[in-house]
């Protein structure tokens, strides 16, 4: 057995700890900045629906082929518009009631010319 008495802990010298301390602090900032994210992410609904869909795809019977694109797909509908789509919306709208226009059109112009024809038995007897 040795007697020997245990020795005193190492010092840490002025510039390590300073190095130590610039580091922690980093870590610190680090962290911060995930939290902030986090909470970010959190508020604006990002963190709620990546959960639904990751939980969609864990309770799907049969998993897909492609994990990515069953959430590609569920995210899709889940993002606001794209511009373009909102856009080509905006035009079937536009088309729709130009159609519609026409249709009415169409039958008043029916009715008028009618107005001018004789009517199909006339025109069998002549």
């Amino acid at each position: 057995m040795s007697s020997a008495a245990p020795s005193p802990p190492a010092t840490v010298s002025g510039a390590s700890y300073a190095a130590a301390a610039v580091t922690m602090a980093h870590y610190k900032a680090a962290d911060s900045k995930r939290e902030q994210f986090r909470r970010y992410l959190e508020k604006s609904g990002v963190l709620d629906t990546l959960t639904k869909v990751l939980v969609a795809l864990y309770e799907e019977p049969e998993k897909p082929n492609s994990a990515l694109d069953f959430l590609k797909h569920h995210l899709g509908a889940a993002t606001p518009e794209n511009p373009e789509i909102e856009l080509l919306r905006l035009e079937l709208a536009e088309m729709k009631e130009k159609y519609e226009a026409i249709v009415e059109e169409n039958k008043k112009l029916k009715t008028k010319l009618a107005q001018y024809e004789p009517p199909q038995e006339e025109k069998r007897a002549e």
